[in-house]
């Protein structure tokens, strides 16, 4: 049982939320003086509940389940926005807007240009950095039993910061950089350059790799471990030019003997048709207690769980890049049944040609990802009163069947319903963040970058090895291999906007790959950044909070 995470109840996530509203309400009313010198009694209040080291537990957890929420917040605009309009996905539904017109879509009032703001803002870093100003006060000092044990919390608490100071930059380019609690208004915010943020995150990952555990138990899976921040820290040097630094960041994960690809079946369905890359991402194999010894940083999910899935929601994957198969009916007119193995679909982001067929002709039959086991291309008639049931479904001709509700699925996604509900388009499913494989991809990147084709090719085989593919030559390595090979190995998993921002080449591939004109029409040279949203701007009226060029 994950007593930290998994079972952990919804009350102590609203329990920050609310502490952190207090906050800052007081902030932004607190006018008069002997209110601004009280101090607040209330269990919820800060100085009471970060007192102990179950407190800092409490915020730690908030901030996993708040982390957890860039996949499944109510708004579903985050990490599906992470993929459409990008090379690898468009949007399958016709009525949806999302980046099928870059021009009218992405622009600072919109709210997909606030979303990760006020993620990132109002609640990662006032989280992060509540939990790391408050583990430095002198007079706690007596509730950890040795500076370690300290540093270990502020470790995880800075990680999650780094991440989020990153996922900022790789998005907005210069962003603030908040590394502190605030006690009133704000309103002068500064933009750094994308650089110091960079380095920000930098500091920050460097102290976690150090004091963060290697393992943790069982009961504790889904918490931060010192491979996660070694992965992002490598993502980061590269982003920094510091190649060398990147190549010994992850090769501290890759050669540590603690991580190793999957080469053989294993976990909940090893006896069942498929490959040992669709074990990855069966029901119950994401973490390493099912034998999965690629996993470093995983989301967690429980049915029937308050907490469980983050307000009431499950891994909802399975929604978003699933084909509205109920809309497909037979020839006499039956339609199709919901069921476990195709869930409720709505085919909110949809592959791109580019990534269905493109990226696998050279090794269509030999490399395992393209298999039956790991895209769904073929349909059959499901529903036992169609004269047509279990025979193979017709092509279709409409736009709506081809984008929308007939499509080779990316099977990463399937699983067992959330809560037992076959229509709720969700699944229990933990959801790997980082795993080896792309640690040896970042890896290849940094080599390539440097210069060393040889390495970078032999990083990259390592991952096709696995897959069966046919070994890259040095002479072909480059960027877009690299990105068509994170396509390939970590589709639905990558956010692969943010990874295309931070290499500058999302302009570029999304006119040479989307299959929208619209898209690849109205694409244009600023979009390689998101605008600063308007309503930040709006708020900092004591200085100028600049907006990016072109906006």
């Amino acid at each position: 049982m994950k007593l930290s995470l998994r079972h952990t109840k919804h009350v102590i996530l609203e329990k920050v939320k609310l502490t952190m509203g207090v906050i800052f309400l007081l902030s932004l009313f607190g006018c008069n003086d002997n209110i601004l010198n009280e101090v607040p009694k209330d269990s919820l209040n800060p100085d009471v509940v970060l007192s102990t080291k179950s407190g800092f537990e409490n915020y730690l957890v908030a901030l996993h389940q708040t982390a957890r929420n860039e996949l499944t917040r109510e708004d579903l605009t985050m990490f599906f926005d992470q993929n459409i309009g990008t090379d690898v996905a468009s949007t399958g539904q016709e009525p949806a807007v999302n980046f099928r017109n870059y021009s009218t879509y992405l622009i600072p009032e919109n709210p997909v240009a606030q979303t990760f703001w006020d993620w990132g803002y109002s609640n990662m870093l006032s989280i992060a950095n509540t939990i790391i100003v408050y583990a430095n006060r002198p007079e706690i000092a007596h509730i950890w039993s040795n500076e370690a044990e300290k540093n270990a919390i502020l470790g995880e608490a800075m990680f999650f910061r780094a991440y989020t100071h990153n996922l900022l930059a790789n998005l907005y380019g210069g962003v603030p950089i908040v590394d502190t609690i605030f006690t009133g208004p704000k309103t002068d915010f500064v933009r750094n350059t994308r650089a110091e943020v960079y380095e920000s995150v930098k500091k920050d990952l460097e102290f976690a790799s150090r004091w963060l555990p290697e393992t943790v138990s069982k009961n504790w899976e889904g918490r931060i471990v010192r491979a996660a921040a070694d992965h992002l820290l490598t993502e980061v040097y590269i982003s920094l030019g510091e190649y060398d630094k990147a190549i010994e960041s992850a090769s501290r994960v890759t050669d540590s003997g603690l991580y190793r690809l999957m080469t053989e079946r294993f976990g909940s369905e090893k006896d069942a048709p498929g490959d040992v890359f669709s074990d990855l991402f069966k029901d119950g194999n994401q973490n390493r207690s099912s034998g999965n010894l690629e996993s470093i940083y995983v989301w967690q999910f429980e049915h029937f769980t308050p907490g469980g899935g983050g307000s009431s929601r499950g891994n909802h994957n399975l929604r978003g890049w699933g084909p509205f198969t109920i809309h497909i009916r037979d020839p006499d007119g039956f339609p199709m049944i919901i069921v476990d193995s195709l869930g409720r679909g709505v085919g909110w982001v949809r592959p791109t040609t580019f990534f269905l067929y493109d990226i696998w002709k050279s090794d269509w039959d030999n490399d395992i990802r393209n298999s039956p086991h790991n895209i769904r291309r073929k349909f059959y008639y499901n529903n036992p009163a169609s004269p047509y049931f279990g025979k193979l479904v017709e092509k279709k001709k409409s736009l709506e069947d081809t984008m929308q509700n007939l499509y080779p699925t990316i099977r990463k996604i399937e699983g067992k319903p959330w809560n037992n509900n076959n229509t709720s388009g969700q699944t229990a499913k933990d959801f790997m963040v980082y795993r080896l494989a792309e640690t040896y991809l970042l890896k290849a990147e940094a080599y390539y970058r440097k210069g060393d084709l040889q390495k970078a090719a032999d990083n990259i085989n390592i991952v096709r090895s696995r897959a069966n593919a046919t070994p890259v030559l040095p002479s072909e390595v480059n960027i877009d291999y690299i990105l068509d090979e994170r396509a390939r190995e970590l589709i639905t998993e990558e956010p692969r906007r943010r990874t295309l921002m931070r290499m500058g080449k999302l302009v570029e591939r999304v006119r040479k790959y989307n299959m929208r004109e619209s898209t690849r029409n109205t694409i244009d040279e600023k979009h390689e950044l998101f605008p600063i949203p308007q309503t930040a701007i709006d708020a900092n009226f004591s200085v100028k909070l600049e907006q990016n060029p072109g906006y």
